[in-house]
């Protein structure tokens, strides 16, 4: 089995990070977005690589195979944004998704921060499981903190006391 590396965003991966993150919005959780709509995906570094947030990927070789993503919103909190996996690479015996959020949480202790927090679609229960299973919290919508980042198809939220 090929290993997987995890590795800060390099903008030479944006086609291959869209062309992962797109289709699983549209076809596997039929939303009804493009990458023109999602002004992140267009500056990466602008959006989440400023204060202490990141976006990391996950690589099998030179292929994007995941990515996540940690965005700052202040007060020591942080939004973890644009975790996905390709198909192929999910399950417990790739190890990628639990690989990206281990990047993740350790960026975010390092950085001090106290809390991480997440939104999701009711109709995602793998990653429900995924996320309880790793210390996440359901949470009620109104307990996010204010500068949190809503999506609109988001139902689920979680947080996460480091």
């Amino acid at each position: 089995m090929e290993s997987i590396r995890i590795q800060e965003w390099r903008p030479d991966f944006r086609q291959q990070v869209i062309d992962l993150i797109v289709p699983i919005q549209t076809t596997e959780f039929s939303i009804a977005i493009t990458a023109q709509q999602q002004p992140d995906l267009q500056d990466v570094a602008g959006f989440y690589q400023q204060g202490k947030g990141g976006f990391w990927l996950a690589l099998a070789g030179d292929e994007v195979v995941g990515c996540i993503a940690l965005k700052d919103i202040g007060n020591r909190q942080g939004a973890l944004r644009k975790m996905f996996v390709a198909a192929g690479w999910r399950g417990k015996q790739h190890g990628v998704a639990l690989a990206l959020l281990t990047r993740l949480l350790s960026h975010a202790r390092e950085q001090e921060m106290q809390a991480v927090y997440l939104g999701t679609t009711a109709a995602f229960l793998a990653a429900h499981r995924f996320y309880e299973k790793h210390g996440f919290s359901l949470i009620d919508g109104d307990d996010l903190p204010v500068a949190f980042p809503r999506m609109a198809v988001d139902s689920r939220f979680y947080s996460l006391a480091l």
